[in-house]
């Protein structure tokens, strides 16, 4: 086996991107090559801020495995991403070490992931339900990963759930949540579905709760309000804003709860089939996807009420959700806990570089 870099090289790029078709089906590969390769060639919105080191593993001229070592200035840890790898012990080993080897001659004491160069990109391994289909923002991969880490020396550092919740029914009622609800608007709160036209201007505010919020986030790093703005504009096109829930006081923004239809790994490969069932399910979805919540520090408890108001929404349409990647301590984490019917889990692993 030899390990490669794979620079800019056209040939490297196609063998790095191939190996996640290899290993994924067409209905779970939830990998983008569109962005995959612009980080790799160093367009993306979010490369000025990092080093990304990307390398192939060959046997015999064919790739098995590959990963990326992200460096970001002033931080000795090293960031292990874009993780894929056959379901071979020898090969994942052999990957592994050479991950640390170039870790260590980066002056990293630290490798933590997996990391696909960015907390605001893609990070987490999942490790249950297999079984069913992944969900749009779902950091999905292989079901042998988790003990392909441990094997070799990793250790999990934070733990992160997503809840599935049943389909709500008519006339739903959750004491607790509504009561927290009726006091919000009494004290002159507003929580409604932004406009799409004010889309833009939301973000803005969105930008300035998840930088304050999130900062205390494992791998967070900070960007810019532009580049945040960048990335997150595209969600414009397949959000239905009526499960958007923006909450305001005197006309400030003070809590935000993001919602997607559930399109599967369909947005990650837009072809024309795949559009055109985008489009279809954004009107007609089948399940949602709750994605980023958050609420300034100063109008605490408003949470419940904001979830309160998405759970009429879920009442009107009769469908299920995912409540995503909860981090383990947070509130958001057992939000209408008793509404679950299945818990997802995932995890943030480390793996020390000092003898």
């Amino acid at each position: 086996m030899e390990c490669v870099r794979v620079d800019k090289d056209e040939k490297r790029i196609g063998d790095f991107l191939s190996l996640a078709k290899s290993l994924y089906t067409k209905k779970d590969n939830m990998e983008s090559p569109d962005s995959v390769r612009k980080l790799l060639t160093g367009e993306h919105p979010m490369s000025k801020y990092f080093s990304l080191n990307a390398y192939l593993i060959y046997e015999e001229s064919r790739p098995v495995g590959r990963f990326a070592i992200t460096i970001y200035p002033d931080d000795t840890t090293a960031y292990l991403g874009f993780f894929e790898c056959i379901n071979d012990k020898d090969t994942a080993a052999f990957l592994f070490s050479n991950a640390e080897r170039i870790a260590k001659e980066k002056n990293c004491a630290l490798i933590e992931g997996p990391v696909d160069a960015s907390f605001w990109i893609k990070y987490r391994l999942k490790i249950n339900n297999f079984d069913r289909p992944p969900y749009t923002g779902e950091p999905y991969n292989r079901e042998y990963y988790y003990d392909l880490f441990l094997a070799n020396g990793y250790t999990v550092k934070e733990h992160y759930t997503s809840n599935l919740y049943r389909a709500i029914e008519d006339k739903y009622s959750n004491e607790k949540y509504e009561t927290r609800y009726k006091t919000f608007l009494e004290q002159g709160y507003r929580i409604e579905s932004p406009k799409t036209e004010d889309y833009e201007i939301i973000l803005d505010d969105v930008y300035r709760m998840i930088t304050e919020l999130y900062s205390d986030f494992p791998i967070y790093k900070h960007v810019s309000r532009e580049d945040f703005k960048e990335m997150f504009m595209s969600y414009k096109s397949i959000m239905n804003m009526s499960m958007t829930k923006i909450a305001y006081y005197k006309d400030k923004i003070v809590g935000f709860y993001i919602s997607l239809p559930d399109y599967g790994n369909r947005v990650y490969h837009l072809n024309l089939p795949n559009i055109l069932s985008v489009l279809k399910l954004r009107k007609h979805p089948k399940q949602y996807v709750m994605l980023y919540m958050g609420v300034d520090v100063q109008h605490r408890g408003l949470g419940k009420a904001i979830v309160y108001s998405i759970m009429k929404e879920l009442e009107n349409n009769h469908l299920p959700s995912i409540g995503a990647l909860a981090r383990d301590g947070k509130v958001t984490q057992t939000y209408v806990i008793e509404e679950a019917t299945s818990i997802y889990e995932y995890v943030l692993l480390e793996h020390s570089l000092q003898d």
